[in-house]
C-alpha cells in the first residue's frame, strides 16, 4: 500500500484535457458532441490521434491504446486525461502500462465503468488519486446535469474542498472512515487475484453496476465475500445499480441480495448514491480518505483530491 497518495495538479479553465479511448470503439458524432461540451467548460481539448481507430469492437489494438494512454501521461502540455468511453478493453492494457513512469508524471485521470480497471490500478500501483466520473463520448455527449457538471469542475479545480453526498437508504448502521476504492462491481470482481486489484483492508468500498440481473449481483457479492475482500472493508457505499430490465421485481431482489450479503460485515452500508450508471454520475475521487455515516446517510469527503 502507498503511504501517501499523489494528488494531481488542479485543472483550471484554459488547461489542456486529453481524450483517449482505452476501451471500446467510439462513434465520431458522439465524440464531437463530447468535445464541444468540454470546450464549453473552458478547457482546451487534445484528442488522441487514434481515438477513432477500430480493431473489432475495440478502439484499436491493445498496444496502440496503451501507448496512447502512456503518451498522454507523458505529455507536458496535458493537465488531465478523460476517457472517451468504457464498454470493454481497459483490462487488456494493464500489463502494457508503465505505472512507475505514470507516478513520475501524475495528472487527473477521469472515467468509470470499464475504466474501473485503470482507476484501481493507478491508485494501487502509481499511488495516484483518480476520479470516477463521466466520460466524453457518453455522458458529456448526452449532456450532464448542471449539478453534475458544476460538481466535476469544482472538484477537479480544487474548489470543492470537503463535500458530502447523500445516500438514498441506510441498510446497516455504523460510522467508518477509510480510503475510498471500488467502481463497477463486475469489473472489480474480474480484478480479484491480479496485481492490479485494490487493497481492501480498512477501505470504504464503493460499488455500482448496470444491466445485471439480481442473481448476478448476488453472485458477484458472494465472490467478493468468499475471496476475502468484503470482510476486510470498513464500510460499503452503493451507487447506481440499474437492473437489466428496470423492473420493480429485479430492483427489489437486488436490494434484498445487497442487504443479505452485507448484513454480517459489521460495518455501515448505504445505497442509492448518485454516482455511476443510471444516475447523475457525480464525480468522486478514489484514493482519498472519506467518512461513511449510515445513520445520516452521508458519504463525506474530508480531504482535497488535487494539489
Amino acid at each position: 500500500m502507498i503511504d501517501e497518495r499523489i494528488r494531481p495538479a488542479a485543472l483550471k479553465p484554459g488547461d489542456t484535457v486529453a481524450i483517449v479511448a482505452p476501451a471500446a470503439a467510439i462513434e465520431r458524432d458522439h465524440l464531437e458532441r463530447g468535445v464541444d461540451a468540454l470546450s464549453a467548460c473552458g478547457y482546451r481539448v487534445k484528442v488522441s490521434e487514434r481515438v477513432l481507430s477500430r480493431t473489432g469492437i475495440l478502439a484499436g489494438g491493445d498496444r496502440e491504446r496503451a501507448a496512447e494512454l502512456q503518451h498522454a501521461f507523458g505529455d507536458s502540455e496535458v493537465k488531465a486525461i478523460f476517457a472517451a468511453r468504457g464498454g470493454y478493453g481497459c483490462g487488456r492494457l494493464l500489463p502494457l502500462l508503465d505505472f512507475d513512469a505514470i507516478a513520475r508524471q501524475p495528472k487527473i485521470f477521469l472515467g468509470f465503468s470499464d475504466a474501473t480497471f485503470l482507476l484501481n490500478a493507478l491508485v494501487e500501483l502509481s499511488g495516484m488519486v483518480c476520479f470516477h466520473g463521466p466520460m466524453v463520448a457518453m455522458d458529456f455527449a448526452r449532456g450532464l446535469s448542471r449539478r453534475s457538471l458544476d460538481h466535476l469542475r469544482a472538484l477537479l479545480a480544487g474548489e470543492a474542498g470537503a463535500f458530502e453526498l447523500e445516500a438514498g437508504e441506510s441498510l446497516h448502521p455504523g460510522v467508518a472512515e477509510g480510503e475510498l476504492v471500488g467502481g463497477c462491481l463486475s469489473v472489480l470482481v474480474a480484478m480479484l487475484g491480479t496485481p492490479y486489484a485494490p487493497d481492501f483492508d480498512g477501505k470504504i468500498l464503493f460499488l455500482e453496476d448496470t444491466g445485471e440481473k439480481a442473481y448476478r449481483i448476488d453472485r458477484m457479492l458472494v465472490h467478493l465475500k468468499q475471496a476475502g475482500a468484503l470482510g476486510r472493508v470498513a464500510g460499503v457505499a452503493f451507487g447506481g445499480m440499474r437492473g437489466f430490465d428496470g423492473s420493480e421485481q429485479e430492483q427489489r431482489l437486488t436490494r434484498e441480495f445487497i442487504s443479505e450479503q452485507t448484513a454480517d460485515l459489521g460495518c455501515p452500508v448505504v445505497t442509492g448514491i448518485e454516482v455511476g450508471h443510471g444516475t447523475e454520475n457525480l464525480t468522486i475521487p478514489f484514493g482519498v480518505r472519506v467518512r461513511l455515516d449510515a445513520e445520516r446517510r452521508r458519504l463525506m469527503f474530508v480531504e482535497r483530491a488535487v494539489s
